[in-house]
């Protein structure tokens, strides 16, 4: 049996010193001089040494750490646990290092704690009957100290961006950043810059501080040698060092239009850099969209207010268009008249009762869309990036227990939408995720492209020819919703949030957005199973590709083109007959979908159906349009109106001409209804 050699015993302390050097005084000076805190315990914890560093991070005097417990260093929380645990460690004694990755606070004179890293070295080897223990703060290395500044600014962006999602109004949160702002970089005076309606300006919305020229109410002249000049003629932050100061501006923006600056100040060159910029630029983009919200939360309590405007102007633009349409008209074929067209002054006058006509139309069109919750201006859009550029945004906002992801695909098609109210609607649906994950979870985004007639599709699309969708779904991992809830999601101030913190309106919204988009919105959930709420959208649509070249078509009508008309306004049916006529076409006028009943047959030769939507009382003009699809399968229709709200009436396939209407305008939304469907070929007749 091979026995294990006996290691030798350890040196003399000061073995290798210098001859006539005293052995106390080095080592005394050499605790002393060490960088980390050093204590020296007996077997009982009581310190019988400390040196200068220690007394410093525990806010002692030296001689007040000499005799006291260690146990006095510990957290009242884990005192007991920390007795076992010296006691277990006296009886069996090792080196322990520093690094161990391990938790450990200190406690401190006044009560404060300190996270700190100890390192123990047991002299009971050297036959001294002490430990010697090493303590270093951690904040003391630099990327812990960097780490623990960008916690603090991220603990400070993620206060903010709670109190901005539940803000009602933006003036608090426009007085809240400056003061976060000089808290979180500790700094003297910090400002919010908002841009004047002139642009010329800026108007301090808000400071704190006392640095000149940044007081509430202060005017700014917007020019570059102004900090929130430069941040505006940049669209970009910039930062300024002087021999004792340094500055830090960022912009707040709008869809990317400068309409602020966020400013920073302090008493000291080089105080920013980038973790200060990212930690500004966030709050920043908080308020920029706290502002948005606000912006389209009062446009919303607009619409509401002027919704019984609404209501009325609805019924008298539709009176008043076909007085419009009367008029115009009749001017239209006074033009014409042989007597009147070799008449200078007579064509002075019916010019200028034609250009009073196109202002009517014009008032009339505006009083409409006052009235209207929201004018949408659809564009083509990468619904990727949008969802990506969202995520973004939320990650600075919502809760960190809340994870976010987005399945965007590079070959989505763009989808028909307008952007702004889009990302609303999506905003929406993320704030009620957040609100059904109080103890955080996943909230995700997504986008793909739904081919036409796709079982994908909701009932209501699935029918409709030659139209792609690009399907935005938003989910999370929340409660979910019981059904009674679920049947009841998209209702006008429906809401299960209690008072104060919901309108009800969130989901109607959306629900609203994309009816009027053409599309229309699924929602799936269930308790304990989280939710799904799906935006279906068209796709950039066959029909605007070819918009222009089905505009110069109306000079090549077929010649004879047979047309059923159905208008219960006699004058307004006259007036379309005569553009019919001078259009070339053979017209059977009806005052009555009831009337025009008979003349759906196949043997009538109808190439073209021409009805308006109200008729008064019997069949409606979509009623009489599906009955003439019934009959006659790929029949051409082309609706009319002059109701504000006719374009989300008019079915899926039809075309929709807006009163007042001119000979041309009605030639080519004729030409836009006869145009063969890509994928249904009309049937012949």
């Amino acid at each position: 049996m091979t026995m294990a050699p006996t290691p030798p015993p350890p040196p003399p302390i000061g073995q290798g010193l210098p001859s006539g050097l005293d052995e106390a005084l080095v080592f005394r000076s050499l605790f002393a001089a060490y960088p980390d805190g050093l204590i020296v315990a007996d077997a009982q914890g009581r310190i019988v040494l400390a040196n200068d560093v220690a007394a410093r991070l525990l806010d002692y005097e030296v001689d007040a750490l000499v005799g006291l417990g260690v146990e006095a260093l510990v957290p009242d929380a884990i005192r007991p646990r920390h007795a076992d645990y010296r006691a277990a460690y006296g009886r069996a004694p090792r080196p322990r290092p520093m690094g161990t990755q391990m938790d450990l606070v200190a406690r401190r004179r006044d009560g404060s704690e300190v996270m700190v890293e100890i390192a123990l070295s047991p002299l009971q080897a050297h036959g001294v009957p002490y430990v010697v223990a090493a303590i270093r703060a951690i904040a003391s290395y630099p990327r812990v100290r960097q780490a623990l500044q960008r916690a603090h600014y991220a603990e400070q962006v993620a206060q903010f961006g709670r109190l901005a999602v539940d803000a009602r109004e933006p003036e608090p949160l426009i007085e809240e950043v400056p003061r976060v702002a000089a808290e979180g970089l500790k700094v003297s005076c910090a400002a919010v810059y908002l841009l004047q309606a002139n642009r010329l300006d800026f108007r301090v919305a808000a400071s704190v501080g006392a640095c000149p020229g940044e007081l509430p109410g202060d005017i700014v002249p917007n020019r570059p040698d102004t900090l929130p000049g430069r941040v505006h003629a940049d669209s970009a932050p910039v930062q300024a060092d002087e021999a004792e100061r340094s500055a830090l501006a960022v912009p707040l923006l709008d869809r990317g239009r400068v309409i602020g600056a966020i400013v920073a100040r302090a008493d000291a060159p080089g105080r920013f850099g980038a973790d200060e910029l990212r930690f500004l630029d966030a709050l920043a983009s908080l308020l920029a969209t706290s502002l948005q919200r606000a912006q389209t939360e009062e446009q919303l309590s607009h619409s509401q207010r002027l919704e019984s405007v609404g209501q009325l102007t609805g019924g008298i633009a539709h009176d008043f268009n076909n007085l419009l349409t009367v008029i115009s008209g009749n001017l239209q074929v006074l033009e014409d008249l042989p007597a009147i067209a070799s008449d200078e002054f007579a064509q002075q006058i019916v010019g200028a009762a034609a250009r009073a006509s196109r202002r009517g139309a014009d008032l009339t069109s505006k009083l409409l869309a006052f009235s209207r919750r929201q004018v949408l201006e659809p564009t083509a859009l990468d619904a990727g990036a949008l969802l990506r550029s969202l995520a973004d945004m939320l990650r600075r906002t919502l809760d960190q227990r809340i994870r976010i992801e987005v399945d965007a695909p590079p070959d989505c098609p763009p989808a028909l939408a307008d952007a702004p109210q889009l990302e609303s609607a999506l905003l929406n649906i993320a704030i009620n995720a957040r609100d059904a994950m109080p103890d955080g979870g996943l909230l995700w985004f997504a986008c793909r492209e739904v081919p036409a007639r796709s079982p994908d599709l909701p009932a209501e699309l699935a029918e409709v020819e030659g139209t792609s969708y690009v399907a935005i779904a938003v989910g999370d991992t929340g409660c979910g919703m019981p059904e009674e809830t679920r049947e009841r999601a998209f209702e006008p101030f429906f809401t299960t949030k209690g008072p104060g913190r919901g309108t009800g309106l969130g989901l109607a919204t959306v629900y609203g957005f994309a009816k009027q988009s053409k599309g229309a919105v699924a929602l799936d959930s269930a308790p304990g199973k989280g939710t799904t709420i799906t935006l279906f959208l068209p796709g950039e649509p066959h029909a605007a590709r070819v918009e222009a070249a089905v505009e110069n078509t109306a000079s090549t009508l077929p010649p004879g083109l047979r047309v059923l008309l159905v208008e219960d306004d006699a004058e307004v049916r006259s007036v379309a007959q005569r553009f019919l006529v001078a259009l070339g076409c053979r017209v059977t006028a009806c005052a009555s979908a009831e009337q025009a009943d008979p003349e759906l047959r196949p043997d009538a030769g109808i190439d073209l159906l021409i009805t308006d939507i109200a008729l008064g009382p019997g069949l409606r003009g979509t009623e009489l349009a599906e009955l003439a699809r019934q009959r006659l399968p790929g029949l051409p229709v082309l609706l009319m109106s002059g109701y504000a709200s006719a374009l989300l009436e008019a079915p899926p396939g039809w075309d929709l001409l807006r009163k007042p209407y001119t000979r041309a305008e009605l030639g080519r939304a004729m030409a836009r209804a006869l145009r063969p469907s890509p994928r249904a070929p009309r049937s012949p007749g």
